[in-house]
């Protein structure tokens, strides 16, 4: 087999390949090379090679995000290393495990003006889990010799090298290297391991020079105390109106019986976002449906006494404004590793999983014996509403609020569903979805950047399902790059809703139809996706009407020998008006 010569670069894919880090996307770049040369010539790691770094990274999420284990990076020393960082934001803020592997340029090389050089360590301050700074391998063979070096870097090689006798410079690297892995891997979150690599830098050997510690961790997930579980159970069965509210959650990581007894009590009611994944028939999905037509007094009555909120990142904007303004007297969130005070009254923060919270406190709960008539009211509520919600999908024209109603419902079953952010998502919040689909959302960060790069990454993860990606045209016009991979199965899909700008921006608060609003805020144009589909070979579909959009959507999913496209056209006039029109409707 063939080894990178350089003993940092054999310690990282010895310990990559025992810590089960398999998939590996790669960059090009030359200061990488050593890294480069030990996991592509090795037959255990899945290799990709993705020149932009924005979309490698992202790309490197989707597969993780799907994977629930980490994927890795490889790039070379400078700016290439900053264009990870959208990705690793987005990673930091929803829990998604990613391992930045970057090439370095040796210290002595740094801040003297050498080319491919920026000041690489800790460069993710704020968003990352762990920053692993190692050392250069020192040895008699190395590349500079001291009469190259000017006299006080001489003196700082000198010093380390004192240090490094004293520690030993293998031992601290391999030490940095595994507890960086172990926090990607058990804190689920973005880890940075920054490697300085001294030329020669593509020198390869059959044989490893170095022989790594692994050093394992254990995960473990805490069980709640049961002292403190029934002292909140008693608080939690005193209390006539209770909320739960669930966001960004992975499936099929919740018993669903647990679901079953909370659906049984007439005190509790479960709201549930689209990127959920979890369905009941008696919660309710379609939060701002709901929420938005409340008059003050309904919002006043309807203020729960307790909240209890899981999953990630919340999309509804008018549940928060809601619980902000009616803030539940007692708010508790379930997570092992963090609990934001979204609503301004967190007060207990357990962690633990939900799944291990429940089997812990509901049977300790009484959802037979609540003569609360607080899910009745929602209930007659959320009737009302969706008789609305159909009646007025029977009066409008042709829109995005009808192209999403009409997309939505064709999607076939168990199909993994990437909806970008932005009007993607709100749309999508608005329509009860089938209920076999797997819905992801970048909300970690809620950017457009990187969206489709995210879905690719899904896609190659999940080659025997279907990955749909439903996007609006800024959002794919953004990170067209994504493009730019070899590795697309024929089974991913497109849909793109090209209402020629950004739309969101039409339904918020400001002056429309001016020169100033659609060149900064909106941002028009007239581009499409045709000319990018021929470049990169994907097929691809247009329609600009209900007819032509349903007679589309009748064979866009079926088996092809490439990827497809649908670019769908909409009055970009008309979107905001209907949607606007849409929530006082409702009322």
């Amino acid at each position: 087999m063939i080894y990178p010569k350089i003993p940092l670069a054999q310690t990282i894919i010895q310990l990559c390949k025992s810590k089960k880090i398999k998939h590996i996307v790669i960059s090009p770049g030359s200061r990488s090379a050593p890294l480069t040369i030990g996991f592509t010539n090795h037959p255990y790691f899945k290799c990709y090679s993705i020149v932009d770094e924005r979309c490698a990274a992202f790309f490197a999420l989707g597969l993780a995000q799907q994977l629930q284990e980490p994927t890795a990076l490889v790039c070379t020393s400078g700016s290439a290393l900053l264009n990870y960082y959208p990705a690793v934001a987005e990673a930091f803020y929803s829990d998604i495990p990613l391992v930045v592997l970057s090439a370095d340029r040796p210290k002595h090389l740094v801040g003297i003006g050498d080319g491919q050089t920026i000041n690489q360590k800790d460069v993710f301050k704020g968003h990352i889990a762990y920053s692993a700074n190692l050392k250069l391998d020192l040895n008699e063979n190395q590349s500079t010799t001291e009469d190259e070096l000017p006299i006080f870097k001489n003196l700082e090689n000198k010093l380390e090298t004192l240090l490094g006798l004293k520690q030993g410079i293998q031992e601290y690297n391999e030490i940095e290297i595994n507890k960086a892995i172990n926090i990607a891997t058990l804190h689920r979150g973005p880890v940075h391991i920054n490697m300085p690599f001294e030329e020669p830098l593509y020198e390869t050997t059959n044989t490893l020079g170095v022989n790594v510690k692994v050093i394992s961790s254990e995960d473990r997930v805490a069980t709640p105390n049961k002292a403190i579980i029934s002292k909140y159970a008693d608080s939690w069965n005193q209390a006539t109106k209770k909320m739960i509210l669930v966001g960004v959650n992975t499936p099929n990581q919740i018993d669903k019986k647990w679901f079953d007894m909370l659906a049984k009590d007439k005190s509790v009611i479960v709201f549930t976002e689209t990127t959920s994944n979890i369905h009941h028939d008696e919660f309710f999905p379609s939060i701002d449906q709901i929420i938005a037509p409340l008059l003050e007094e309904q919002k006043n009555q309807l203020q729960p006494d307790v909240l209890l909120t899981f999953g990630g990142l919340v999309v509804s904007k008018k549940i928060k404004t809601f619980l902000r303004k009616f803030k539940p007297k007692k708010h508790w969130h379930i997570d092992t590793k963090k609990a934001n005070d979204t609503f301004f009254c967190l007060t207990k923060h357990f962690k633990t999983t939900p799944e291990v919270f429940f089997k812990s406190f509901l049977p300790l709960t009484k959802p037979y014996t609540s003569s609360s008539s607080y899910k009745n009211l929602w209930n007659s509520i959320k009737e009302n509403r969706l008789k609305n919600h159909d009646l007025y999908l029977s009066k409008i024209p042709y829109s995005d609020f009808t192209v999403f109603n009409t997309v939505l419902k064709t999607i076939p079953n168990h199909t993994i569903l990437q909806v970008s952010n932005s009007s993607a998502i709100r749309y999508t919040q608005l329509f009860e979805l089938n209920k076999t689909l797997e819905v992801y959302c970048n909300r970690g960060t809620s950017g457009i950047d990187g969206s489709t790069s995210t879905a690719i990454g899904c896609a190659v993860a999940n080659n025997n399902k279907q990955t749909l990606l439903l996007t609006g045209d800024l959002s794919f016009l953004y990170d067209s790059n994504a493009l730019w991979n070899t590795y697309v199965p024929n089974t991913f899909r497109i849909i793109i809703v090209n209402n020629q700008g950004g739309g969101i921006f039409r339904i918020l608060p400001g002056n429309k139809n001016t020169d100033n609003f659609n060149t900064y805020f909106e941002t028009n144009h007239k581009l499409t996706a045709e000319h990018l589909c021929k470049m990169y070979d994907f097929e691809y579909i247009k329609a600009s009407k209900e007819d032509e959009l349903k007679a589309h959507l009748d064979t866009f999913f079926e088996i092809s020998n490439k990827p497809k496209v649908l670019e769908i056209f909409t009055p970009k006039n008309l979107n905001d008006e209907i949607l606007l029109n849409y929530f006082d409707f409702l009322k």
